[in-house]
């Protein structure tokens, strides 16, 4: 078992068998202190690359391509969820203000994928090799933005402005663009028509 499995497991049974398990010499103590730690880290959902990765800092993730160098950083502005053992903030779709920031480790490609196709009594057969190419990014920092700090100041202005004004606006507009398009198109020939004067 290594520390990229341990993730997986949360409940309360399964740490009572891998505390066992380290009594009995089967699993280092490296594995055991981060599932102890798991649930007090800071976690987020991002989406990349059409797909979404639960992380939380000093996490490598393997995701689709980015065009990055190794070495640089990398935020990614599209988070879906930021949470912890306390609490949790879902975005609709996205949390506002929140950030995940990273390093990019490495460029590479994943293990080769074989294609085949085949019609049966047609003696069609064809195999293709893929290998994706992924970039290895080590999550940095998450950040988010306090909502207290910024209050939502456009509903504010639309609630002190009075409705009556605003219809009546509308309305003058629009009776001037419907007169002036039928005119306008009174005098305008069809695109096929021969002017003769």
């Amino acid at each position: 078992m290594d520390a990229r499995n341990s993730s997986k497991i949360v409940d309360l049974n399964s740490l009572r068998r891998i505390v066992a398990r380290y009594y009995r010499g089967e699993v280092p103590l490296q594995i055991l202190v981060t599932l102890m730690n798991e649930d007090k880290k800071m976690f987020a959902v991002i989406k990349t690359g059409g797909k979404q990765y639960k992380v939380a800092e000093e996490d490598v993730v393997q995701v689709e391509k980015l065009d990055a160098k190794t070495g640089s950083k990398i935020a990614f502005d599209n988070v879906l969820m930021i949470g912890d053992s306390t609490s949790s903030t879902f975005g609709t779709p996205l949390v506002e203000g929140a950030s995940v920031s990273g390093t990019v480790m490495e460029q590479g490609r994943e293990d080769k994928i074989l294609v085949f196709k085949r019609k049966r009594r047609q003696g069609y057969r064809r195999l293709k090799g893929h290998r994706q190419h992924v970039t290895l990014v080590k999550i940095t920092n998450i950040m988010t933005k306090d909502k207290k700090d910024s209050p939502p100041k456009k509903k504010a202005l639309v609630k002190n402005k009075p409705e009556g004004k605003v219809t009546d606006k509308k309305k003058k507009t629009t009776t001037k663009k419907t007169s002036s398009n039928k005119k306008s198109a009174a005098k305008r020939p069809a695109s096929g028509d021969i002017i003769k004067e």
